[in-house]
């Protein structure tokens, strides 16, 4: 059973003038209810001209789920899927058995600087469902749930249920993502929504049950309790994520998760072998780091 826990990430390069802070996988904790993966990116203003594209790169075994504060992007992938995504939306790409997708400005936000700020996230599939038929769903901003709560908070249901409202967003396992805003010095007392369940806060710090917690900190709720948040005098903003706990602990490699490592292993001889579809009009490739079991 899970007992509180915070952890901070680790800042890595994810394209030329764009890093991300790494919170899952991590040393204190590898996954919170489905989610194996948990990237940070920004806020940052990234001068006229940056390249912060990610070229075409594969996928197996998870779903990828994309959530904007600030910018925008395109999303284009092997399915023939071609998205721009903006704050407030949810992105959600079922890799399953396969899916090549990329990720770039427009010419237009490439022309001048530009504000980028957002999140994502990784769930991974449960074992029945890994070899899938891949899936692409966008779920526009104004179609994301919203509910007032004591307070003045406000929760937008990104995926699953809370406080009767249910995304539209749809998922093989039962999973939980909300984006919570608390006005100045407000406080929420947040039930246990979903059997595991952890906070992080991308710019405030805030109390939760009376403790600290900075900015940028994933902090992991005791299983099945209530928690009491605290806002600063600038408010807070946060999500919390979850869900129901893996069915048996899943193996990463590059891009590709599965509880098979073999199954991880022919995607690394299939990527290297031009064996995943391509995305219509968009030949790059992002080269796999060297196999390493």
């Amino acid at each position: 059973m899970a007992s509180p826990l915070s952890w901070i990430g680790r800042t890595q390069t994810l394209a030329d003038g764009l890093q991300v802070r790494r919170v899952l996988p991590a040393a204190a904790r590898r996954a919170v209810g489905p989610f194996v993966f948990f990237d940070h990116f920004g806020p940052v203003t990234l001068p006229a001209g940056t390249d912060s594209d990610i070229g075409a790169h594969p996928h197996i075994g998870l779903a990828t789920v994309t959530y904007l504060f600030e910018g925008s992007f395109l999303h284009r992938d092997s399915l023939g899927s071609v998205q721009a995504i903006t704050p407030g939306a949810i992105n959600w790409m079922t890799a399953g058995r396969g899916i090549v997708h990329s990720e770039r400005a427009t010419d237009a936000d490439r022309a001048g600087a530009r504000r980028l700020h957002g999140l994502q996230l990784w769930a991974a599939l449960p074992p029945d469902q890994e070899a899938m038929e891949p899936a692409f769903q966008h779920v526009g901003a104004q179609e994301i749930p919203t509910v007032t709560l004591p307070g003045g908070a406000t929760a937008r249901v990104l995926v699953g249920e809370a406080w009767g409202a249910r995304s539209p967003v749809r998922t093989e396992v039962p999973t939980l993502y909300l984006d919570l805003q608390l006005p100045p010095a407000a406080r929420l007392d947040l039930p246990a929504l979903a059997p595991e369940q952890a906070l992080y806060s991308p710019e405030l710090p805030l109390e939760v049950d009376g403790q600290p917690l900075p900015a940028c900190m994933m902090h992991l709720l005791a299983d099945g309790q209530a928690a009491r948040l605290q806002a600063g005098p600038q408010g807070a903003r946060l999500v919390l994520i979850g869900g129901a706990p893996l069915q048996r602990p899943v193996r990463m490699w590059w891009n590709f998760v599965s509880v098979d490592l073999e199954r991880i292993a022919q995607a690394a001889r299939d990527w290297a072998g031009n064996g995943f579809a391509p995305i219509p009009g968009d030949p790059s490739r992002v080269p796999a780091p060297p196999w390493r079991p």
